[in-house]
């Protein structure tokens, strides 16, 4: 069970109708192929783009994950180095727990 007021993100999630919550450039990550790929940049922008406690939680080398963040990049035409791309990619990641 969990209480609104410890949802954080997810409350502003919630209240999207669901078509207007996808987002079709984020489409492809989400696809059971990328799974791996979708928990690598979720944990990364979870950890606040910083690499090293990121690739220490998904227990991968800090290169590994620098290359697949780059294969994220490619996949959706996203520029991790751009606030607004992560926040979208990261908004977007969580909306498809939901």
């Amino acid at each position: 069970v969990a209480q609104w007021a410890q949802i954080g993100p997810y409350r502003l999630l919630t209240a999207l109708p669901p078509e207007a919550a996808q987002d079709r450039v984020v489409g492809p990550l989400l696809a059971p192929a990328h799974r791996e790929l979708a928990r690598t940049a979720e944990v990364y922008l979870d950890c606040a783009g910083q690499a090293g406690r990121a690739a220490s939680e998904l227990g991968i080398h800090r290169q590994t994950l620098y290359y697949r963040l780059s294969r994220v990049e490619r996949l959706t035409g996203l520029d991790l180095d751009d606030g607004e791309d992560r926040l979208l990619l990261h908004m977007a990641l969580k909306r498809a727990r939901l």
